[in-house]
């Protein structure tokens, strides 16, 4: 079996064997996890187990049939049983090895955010691969129209919301392993606008703020409710580092590239020709 954990370290567990492995870019996977598509790997009920950390779960109800769980600790999307479905999903941002498996598909496909476009040739469902469309329901509300100069976002449960000013200084795709726990996911692709930009239009106290111990900066603030990545105000530098999995409309700007792919995760595969570094860039 292969263990994984939340980035605090909390919840952990054991999963395997896996019986598939897929991308999903569904509007509430992207919220959920703040990262742009979420990557699971599919097995019976059993292929799952807790080692330690499961009375730290929450569990938010996204759906009739859509459980959502996370660590109350540090936010760290979470494994989930789906009895009706006789599944467990396991996402793999959180494991700690290799599955020995890779993505074999991308579903939902047609909600691709336009400005994130799938670059490798896997095969590609407009929604669910056939067989699981009448058991599950994936539901996208209605968003305003756009307003011109202005980035909105929110949270999965709609708890909380936001708008930032104008277009971020940048966004960067990041491969280390803190972010790949933090966003239960292949990789963070985060958008840093500074502090002034950012306006809460709802929900600034239902943020909780989770500060990796031992770490200068690093940190995830999240959604009490739901567990959902939400914009985190870095005082030390005037940034605000906000989940681009969040955002209703395009930041502005496309990602520059790929940090720290030295820690990219073993079944992740980076396709899209964007700058490499194995760090940090010079």
């Amino acid at each position: 079996m292969d263990r994984g954990s939340c980035l605090c370290g909390t919840a952990q567990f054991e999963a395997g064997p896996f019986d598939a492995m897929e991308h999903c870019h569904c509007s509430m996977c992207r919220r959920h996890h703040g990262a742009m598509f979420a990557t699971f790997l599919a097995g019976k009920p059993d292929a799952f187990r807790w080692i330690s950390g499961e009375d730290r779960v929450v569990t938010y109800q996204s759906s009739a049939n859509g459980l959502r769980p996370f660590c109350r600790i540090c936010g760290s999307v979470v494994p989930v049983v789906l009895p009706h479905l006789g599944m467990s999903f396991v996402p793999a941002g959180n494991l700690e090895g290799d599955p020995g498996l890779r993505p074999q598909f991308h579903m939902f496909a047609g909600s691709v955010a336009a400005w994130f476009p799938i670059t490798d040739a896997l095969p590609q469902s407009e929604k669910f691969p056939p067989g699981l469309e009448e058991r599950v329901a994936v539901e996208a509300p209605a968003l305003r129209p756009a307003r011109p100069g202005i980035v909105r976002g929110h949270c999965l449960c709609g708890d909380v919301a936001f708008e930032l000013a104008g277009q971020p200084e940048f966004v960067q795709n990041c491969h280390c392993s803190r972010c790949r726990r933090a966003r239960s996911a292949a990789h963070a692709t985060n958008a840093f606008f500074r502090r002034e930009q950012l306006t809460w239009t709802r929900g600034e106290e239902r943020v909780e703020n989770f500060a990796l111990p031992g770490a200068k900066r690093f940190g995830q603030a999240f959604c009490r409710r739901c567990g959902s990545p939400a914009p985190r105000v870095v005082a030390s530098t005037g940034y605000v580092v906000v989940p681009c999995g969040s955002l209703d409309d395009p930041p502005g700007r496309a990602p520059r590239g790929h940090i720290f792919v030295g820690s990219k995760a073993p079944w992740h595969e980076i396709t899209d020709g964007l700058p490499q570094w194995e760090e940090l860039p010079a």
